[in-house]
């Protein structure tokens, strides 16, 4: 025995009637970090965090990750690297 049922629903509709959370205010404050990423730059800040948070998980990456760091900033010249408020 088969049976087909078609609801004809937005997805928030669809969301609400399956009981699922309303994540449009964590969309909208999502959105707006994003414009202001792609506005301001992408920061030293930001990319440090973002690549520290890739690598939480692995063992021994961060290590590696902080001796080529080392290394480029000998490269550049620099004894250590710029300042991160920059």
């Amino acid at each position: 025995m088969k049976f087909e049922i078609e609801v004809e629903a937005t997805p928030a509709e669809a969301r609400a009637l399956l009981g699922l959370p309303d994540m449009t205010p964590l969309h909208e404050l999502w959105i707006a970090r994003m414009q202001e990423l792609m506005t301001n730059g992408i920061g030293p800040a930001d990319a440090e965090r973002m690549m520290k948070g890739w690598m939480a998980g692995v063992p021994g990456l961060s290590e590696n990750f902080e001796k080529w760091q080392k290394l480029f900033w000998a490269a550049a010249g620099l004894s250590e690297p710029p300042d991160k408020t920059s």
